[in-house]
C-alpha cells in the first residue's frame, strides 16, 4: 500500500495539475512606486484583461531599514536601490496563497528577469531575512 501511495504522490507532483496549482498565485505586474526597501505599489495583471491597480505589496521574508526615524540613512539607500531596479518595470510576483501582512499588504516574492529581488536585497546587505 505504501508503494501505491508513494507512486500516486510522485505522479501528482509531476503532473500538469500540480504544476498549475503551483503557478496559481503567480502574476505579472508593473511596479508603479517604491515606498521603501520592502514595500512597493504595483499594477497587477490577473489575466483575461483584468488588472488590480495601485496594489501595495510587502516583500516577504525580509525586513529593510525604515525611511523614517533613526534608520533613515540606510532606509533611503535600500529604497533607492530598489527603485533603480524595479520602478516602471514589468516583474513577476508570487504571493503565498494570497497571504497578507499586518498592514493588509500582500506578501510577495518579486522576480525581475528570473532573479528573486527579495534575496538580492539581502545579498547586497540592504535587508535581512525576517520571520513574521
Amino acid at each position: 500500500m505504501k508503494k501505491v501511495v508513494s507512486l500516486f504522490v510522485l505522479f501528482y507532483v509531476l503532473s500538469p495539475a500540480a504544476q498549475a496549482e503551483n503557478d496559481l498565485y503567480t502574476y505579472r505586474a508593473v511596479v508603479t512606486s517604491v515606498y521603501d526597501g520592502d514595500t512597493v505599489t504595483a499594477d497587477v495583471d490577473l489575466g483575461f484583461r483584468v488588472w488590480i491597480r495601485s496594489e501595495k505589496l510587502r516583500l516577504a521574508r525580509i525586513d529593510a531599514p525604515e525611511v523614517r526615524g533613526p534608520e533613515r540613512p540606510l532606509g533611503l539607500i535600500s529604497r533607492d536601490w530598489l527603485r533603480e531596479k524595479l520602478l516602471g518595470k514589468e516583474v513577476i510576483i508570487k504571493t503565498f496563497k494570497d497571504k497578507r501582512g499586518k498592514y493588509g499588504r500582500y506578501l510577495v516574492d518579486i522576480f525581475l528577469q528570473g532573479r528573486n529581488i527579495n534575496d538580492w536585497l539581502v545579498e547586497e546587505g540592504l535587508a535581512e531575512y525576517k520571520t513574521y
